[in-house]
């Protein structure tokens, strides 16, 4: 299946000192990670950004894939950047912040720091609770994506939602909430005031449920979902940059 244009996977190398794994959301693509990475990148910092399996070509195949498949890709990647980095960051938008949270489960002490950016970890929509049924008759619905303020910008990513993925992502949601105490990481957590597609919540349950000493939130006044590419882009690449720069001065 061909991949579109300005969907790829990137990458860069730079300082062993510090690796960064940057973490699409759902029905999206690395386009939307790609202005932070490269200003990660003329940082010197070491920089991953795959393109998810199932996203970044048609979103029928994006209902051939689950959370695993998802999980697995940012998996590997996480294990090469601890192979030629000696601290290890992920940054995650939406699902990637889900996604980020995971790894964070897992790794323990192996990922020096978190930044996330609206991340999900439950709905509530009623329908959502439908989807492992709806999955079965209907392959989609309408798209949640390109929720942004700024004029003229636009997000890469699927003209309808798939709806057994979407059941998938559902399941990612609920391990994630059962095991945010395992999170211990410093956290930055980035949340847009208006975001039209994940609700306040979610916020508020990863910032109550993690057991992270060092952990700041930060709200973005101008931005709607898609705050990578939205107005308030630049604070988020900044303080990114000095949270991952304090955390490797302290280790």
């Amino acid at each position: 299946m061909p991949v579109l244009a300005g969907a790829e996977p990137f990458s860069h190398t730079g300082s062993v000192e510090a690796g960064v794994l940057l973490c699409h959301g759902f029905t999206s693509t690395p386009q939307s990670m790609r202005p932070w990475g490269e200003y990660l990148a003329e940082r010197d910092f070491t920089v991953r950004c795959p393109r998810l399996p199932g996203h970044g070509t048609a979103w029928p195949e994006l209902n051939r894939t689950t959370w695993p498949d998802w999980y697995g890709c940012l998996r590997t990647e996480l294990l090469a950047l601890r192979e030629t980095c000696e601290s290890v960051f992920v940054f995650g938008l939406s699902m990637g912040g889900t996604l980020a949270l995971r790894l964070a489960q897992d790794f323990g002490e192996q990922i020096a720091g978190l930044v996330l950016v609206n991340p999900s970890v439950t709905t509530l929509r009623r329908d959502a609770k439908l989807l492992p049924l709806l999955g079965r008759v209907l392959p989609s619905v309408p798209a949640i994506a390109n929720d942004i303020a700024k004029p003229g910008a636009t997000e890469l990513a699927y003209p309808r939602t798939p709806v057994r993925a979407a059941a998938s992502l559902a399941q990612l949601w609920r391990l994630v909430r059962a095991d945010l105490p395992k999170v211990t990481q410093p956290l930055l957590l980035f949340r847009s005031r208006v975001d039209h597609v994940v609700e306040p919540v979610n916020a508020r349950l990863v910032l109550e449920g993690v057991r992270s000493e060092n952990v700041t939130e930060v709200v973005l006044e101008h931005s709607f979902h898609v705050a990578t590419l939205d107005h308030d882009a630049p604070l988020i690449f900044e303080r990114s940059v000095e949270f991952a720069q304090e955390q490797v001065g302290s280790r």
